[in-house]
């Protein structure tokens, strides 16, 4: 399993057209081939910052996503709204804790 986390940094007015636009599109997101969940999170302290972590069968299902339809326009209408360059993690699920 991938757990994907992406970091997001929004001009302080623009975190409500975030949140419109994320409501909108969650449930396509969610019903990708291979995505077993996503949740929106924001920073306690900074609350223009916000992540979506998203949990995905394999690394092929999260690519399929990556490149298709839905997430081209949700990206290309989500960067707009941003303040800093967003930043990513692609993290594998293992029990390390023996």
């Amino acid at each position: 399993m991938i757990n994907r986390i992406v970091r997001m940094s929004f001009e302080p007015e623009k975190v409500p057209d975030f949140l419109l636009l994320f409501d909108e599109v969650k449930n396509k997101i969610a019903n990708s081939e291979g995505c077993e969940g996503l949740t929106l999170l924001r920073d306690s302290e900074e609350t223009n910052v916000l992540f979506t972590h998203s949990f995905w069968t394999n690394e092929a299902c999260l690519n399929k996503y990556r490149f298709s339809p839905l997430f081209k326009d949700t990206w290309a209408r989500t960067k707009v709204l941003f303040n800093n360059k967003p930043m990513a993690w692609s993290l594998l699920v293992e029990d390390l804790v023996k």
